[in-house]
């Protein structure tokens, strides 16, 4: 299976959203599509998704023309889509019955992801009940319930605490191990480093950066290093001219132009007696990279 884009762009009103993009998905994983508000990545994704056409170019999956009617795929949007006033069970199974599964597959399905996302006490409680968390976490079932071959999930950790969020990312982990192909589209760089092998950068409808995510960090020199001891060592760091970004109980991270300077103040701290109990040389992350692609 794969998915593929070729040269795709999308005009609203005279303004280019989507310019000319080209991507490949062609082994299960977690593919990122990063961006600003308004980079295009929404209308990237309802292009891919079949519920907006595209201007120009190709989208296929399997090497067939993608169409909303034929694609087995799962949508989990950034803005809220339950209705407030229905029993969330009811709102399932209108979901899975849209995607064409019978009731009692659907049934089977809702009390499977119900318990795996521990959603079973909400299921006859109408969704105004539910907290934001746990409504996005009905939304996501509403993603997942028919089984699709690829899921879509922009921004799939908003408003989730950070144990609704460990369950989630478990949930993706799981995903792909069944060999589904997903696209995620996060504000939060950390959780694109963790889960994205290739990503593809957005600004104002052009793409400004893509590949393979380690390739990407590895092209870049170390910027930092993050340093734990145990005592105060700001005058080493004037010393060396370093520029402190960070500290905390004697754990620094000090900005650096040259990992040679870097080695040199380790020799220095170790002669002089100090316990280093980390030294860490680090390449830029993946915030660093984006911010300097898009930041004017």
């Amino acid at each position: 299976m794969s998915l593929e884009l070729k040269n795709v762009s999308k005009t609203f009103v005279g303004k280019k959203a989507v310019d000319k993009i080209s991507l490949t998905l062609d082994k299960p994983g977690v593919f990122g599509l990063l961006g600003t508000n308004g980079a295009g990545k929404t209308t990237t994704i309802r292009m891919i998704l079949g519920i907006i056409k595209k201007d120009a170019g190709e989208i296929t999956w399997n090497g067939k023309t993608v169409e909303r009617k034929t694609v087995n795929f799962g949508y989990l949007p950034e803005e809220r889509g339950v209705y407030p006033k229905t029993k969330i069970y009811n709102q399932l199974m209108y979901f899975a019955e849209l995607k064409g599964m019978k009731k009692e597959d659907a049934d089977k399905a809702i009390q499977k992801w119900a318990k795996t996302l521990k959603v079973e006490e909400y299921l006859n409680m109408p969704a105004e009940k539910l907290s934001k968390g746990n409504q996005q976490k009905i939304q996501f079932m509403t993603a997942v319930i028919h089984n699709p071959e690829l899921v879509v999930l922009d921004e799939p950790f908003s408003g989730l605490d950070p144990v609704n969020t460990e369950i989630l990312k478990n949930i993706i982990i799981d995903l792909v191990a069944e060999g589904k192909y997903v696209i995620m589209s996060a504000h939060q760089m950390s959780t694109i480093e963790e889960f994205c092998s290739d990503i593809l950068i957005l600004n104002k409808g052009k793409t400004v950066l893509q590949g393979n995510l380690k390739e990407i960090k590895d092209s870049y020199p170390a910027n930092r290093v993050e340093v734990d001891v145990d005592k105060n060592i700001d005058n080493y760091i004037t010393k060396f001219n370093l520029e402190k970004e960070n500290e905390k109980n004697n754990q620094y991270t000090i900005k650096i132009d040259d990992e040679n300077v870097a080695h040199e103040l380790l020799n220095e701290l170790v002669k002089d007696g100090i316990k280093v109990n980390k030294f860490e040389i680090k390449k830029p992350t993946l915030n660093d990279i984006f911010i300097e692609k898009v930041g004017e």
